[in-house]
């Protein structure tokens, strides 16, 4: 990718009328476009960063065995009916029209229902259990507050896996699991310094949930983390005997603002009795499937990751997540220096690295500050200077100081 062919431009402020730190800097680096509040389009940059956020998940549910499909958007609500969510006093974030000949449809705010209903058709059996499917897809939620940019969204992507198992204890065994692969998720993303299984309440459906929480001053939750075993507790369950109940020291937790990047929770038989899903065991009486669901927002992990790492300059993106692997900028318009950067670049890329080329005709510094706020992982800069001491600069993004090293050095470093 040229720069120059970059149809998005950086700016120099954010819109007004934002208020959150991750769409300000996204918004001014080019990743995203405000539509209105609580929604945003992701621009070419952006998207590059959402797709890989997405395979990076993507990846870890296929290697748990989970299966992808796609469900629809549009909810008929009979399904909702039965399991008593459609009423706006129960589910107070739908987001409801109607066709022309006035059927009443809602924008899916999650899937449980439907999918329930779906695998009515195909369970019957205890051999066809226990399993787990997902999809990443678009949600609709009328959020009274829009206020966290990307993190909290009207419209939002997000990965939600159901599983599907025969009795309690196989599913303690499925969200053991999964808890696991969400612990290598955030790692993969990045965020795994950062980011603590944590306590929460698990509703009616179970004794606690998982919520994942990342540590940020953005965050709209509270919790109380136990540092050296790396586990938190929601402020919302804490309390002496849910503290001795999970083996925390009120001594030895410190209070910490974060924002929830994830969640896994039981569900039980509660949606699989109001739709009527049940197998037959060895004996073949019928008994209601055990369900537990599990979640991850595309777009709140992005923001969060703008959030946590980013400095006075821009966005700081880590390199699994990185828009590009190689922000490539050349200062000067001589021949030999563009001939060395194309051949640079065709190396690179011919080992599957991504390269953007900053190209422009603009003033070293403004590369060198749209490189910052873009936040590419690794930047490498050639000019005349360095070609005559046969040298290139390459930094890091976060580090404070650039390293000049010899061309023949280059490749295998970058």
């Amino acid at each position: 990718m040229l720069q120059s062919k970059l149809f998005t431009k950086t700016r120099k402020e954010g819109p007004k009328d934002e208020v959150s730190k991750n769409a300000e800097l996204l918004i001014r680096a080019g990743f995203i476009h405000k539509e209105m509040a609580g929604v945003y389009s992701f621009l070419p940059l952006g998207l590059r960063v959402f797709r890989k956020i997405e395979n990076i998940i993507r990846e870890e549910m296929n290697n748990a065995g989970a299966q992808e499909l796609l469900l629809t958007t549009l909810q008929d609500k009979e399904s909702w009916q039965k399991s008593g969510r459609w009423d706006d006093e129960v589910v107070d974030i739908w987001f409801k029209t109607k066709l022309k000949n006035d059927t009443e449809l809602g924008l899916g705010t999650t899937h449980e229902e439907p999918l329930v209903a779906l695998m009515k058709n195909f369970i019957s059996s205890y051999k066809d259990l226990p399993f787990g499917t997902y999809q990443i897809q678009t949600k609709f939620r009328n959020e009274v507050r829009a206020k966290s940019g990307i993190m909290r969204g009207r419209e939002f992507v997000m990965k939600d896996l159901y599983s599907f198992c025969k009795n309690d204890e196989e599913q303690k065994e499925y969200y053991e699991k999964m808890k696991e692969v969400y612990i290598k998720v955030f790692q993969r993303l990045g965020l795994g310094d950062v980011t603590y299984p944590t306590f929460a309440s698990g509703g009616t459906f179970s004794k606690y949930s998982h919520e994942f929480q990342t540590i940020t001053d953005a965050g709209e939750d509270i919790i109380y983390l136990d540092e050296e075993k790396g586990i938190a507790v929601n402020k919302e369950v804490y309390t002496d005997e849910v503290l001795s109940d999970i083996g925390l020291v009120k001594d030895n937790l410190v209070e910490k603002k974060a924002v929830e990047v994830g969640n896994i929770f039981t569900l039980g038989t509660k949606f699989s009795e109001a739709l009527g899903l049940t197998y037959k065991d060895e004996k073949g009486k019928e008994i209601p499937v055990v369900m537990g669901s599990y979640g991850i927002g595309i777009g709140r992990v992005m923001g969060t990751v703008a959030e946590v790492f980013s400095d006075e300059n821009g966005l700081v993106w880590p390199e699994s997540i990185s828009p590009f692997d190689v922000h490539l900028i050349t200062i000067g318009d001589d021949e030999e220096i563009i001939n060395q950067a194309k051949e640079l670049k065709e190396s690179l890329e011919g080992d599957g690295l991504a390269v953007l080329w900053d190209d422009r005709d603009v003033s070293a510094g403004e590369k060198f500050a749209d490189s910052d706020l873009i936040g590419i992982s690794k930047r490498v800069v050639l000019s005349a200077k360095l070609m005559e001491a046969g040298q290139v600069e390459v930094k890091k993004r976060g580090e404070e100081k650039a390293k000049i090293i010899s061309e023949r050095e280059a490749f295998s470093k970058i």
